[in-house]
């Protein structure tokens, strides 16, 4: 059965353009691995708009977020910055 929002999950535990295209970022988790530090998503690559950014403490906890309505909207594509240890999942979507 496919979901009719195409909603998609990635991986990363390094810093980089996740994600191509226009999309709403519908969720996120993500875990520090013990390094404290902001993690940030941007829309345009390293340099671009952000769009969302959080603060992340060295404890192993997972931190996850399913953002209300559609999601935040990415026009041209999903980037994120991450501390040297962090670790993060993305759910996008029409």
């Amino acid at each position: 059965m496919s979901d009719p929002q195409g909603l998609k999950s990635i991986h990363t535990d390094t810093t980089g353009t996740l994600v191509t295209g226009t999309f709403y970022l519908k969720a996120y988790q993500c875990v520090s691995g013990g390094t404290a530090g902001e993690i940030i998503f941007r829309d345009g690559g390293a340099s671009g708009t952000d769009v969302l950014r959080f603060n992340i403490g060295t404890g192993t906890q997972p931190i996850g977020l399913s953002l209300p309505g559609a999601g935040i909207l990415f026009e041209t594509n999903l980037h994120v910055t991450l501390p040297a240890t962090a670790k993060a999942t993305v759910f996008y979507g029409k």
